[in-house]
C-alpha cells in the first residue's frame, strides 16, 4: 500500500470514530457497537457499548487479524461539504484539517460535526447559522 493510500485509509478509520460499525470477524462472528479506537498498525479495534449476540460489553477490543469487514452503520458527516459551504460566506477564511475532523475559520473559530467548539461573537454566530442549515438540509436527504 503506498503512503498515501495508507494515510487515506487511516483518514476514514479515524472518520469512524465515535460512529456506530459492525464488526464480521473470519468465524462469521458480528460485533456492533460505538468505534473508540484503533491501532494504525495491526488493525485492531476498540468497541464501546459493544453487542455480541444477546451480550453486552463496555469495552471489546478485537484483533485485526480476526476481521474481514468493518459496516458503517451510519452517514458519516461531510466535513468536506460543510467547509465549502463556509468558504463560500468566509472566502478564504476557511480551512479544513480532516484527520483532526475539524474546520477552522478565520483562524478562530472552530468547528467540528457537532457544532461550535471554539469561537464567539458574530462570526462565529454566522458560522453557527451555516451549520445548522447545513445539518437541516442534510437531514432531509
Amino acid at each position: 500500500m503506498s503512503i498515501l493510500a495508507a494515510r487515506r485509509f487511516t483518514e476514514e478509520l479515524n472518520a469512524l470514530l465515535q460512529k456506530s460499525v459492525c464488526v464480521i470477524t473470519s468465524d462469521g462472528r458480528e460485533f456492533r457497537g460505538t468505534l473508540l479506537g484503533f491501532d494504525p498498525e495491526t488493525f485492531s479495534l476498540c468497541l464501546g457499548d459493544a453487542v455480541v449476540g444477546e451480550n453486552r460489553f463496555p469495552r471489546l477490543f478485537i484483533n485485526g487479524n480476526n476481521i474481514v469487514n468493518v459496516c458503517v452503520e451510519e452517514e458519516p458527516f461531510d466535513l468536506k461539504g460543510l467547509a465549502e459551504r463556509l468558504e463560500r460566506v468566509f472566502p478564504k477564511m476557511v480551512r479544513l484539517h480532516e484527520e483532526a475532523g475539524v474546520i477552522v475559520v478565520m483562524d478562530k473559530i472552530r468547528v467540528t460535526e457537532k457544532g461550535i467548539v471554539e469561537g464567539s461573537g458574530p462570526a462565529a454566530e454566522r458560522v453557527q447559522k451555516v451549520y445548522e442549515e447545513f445539518v437541516k438540509e442534510r437531514s432531509k436527504e
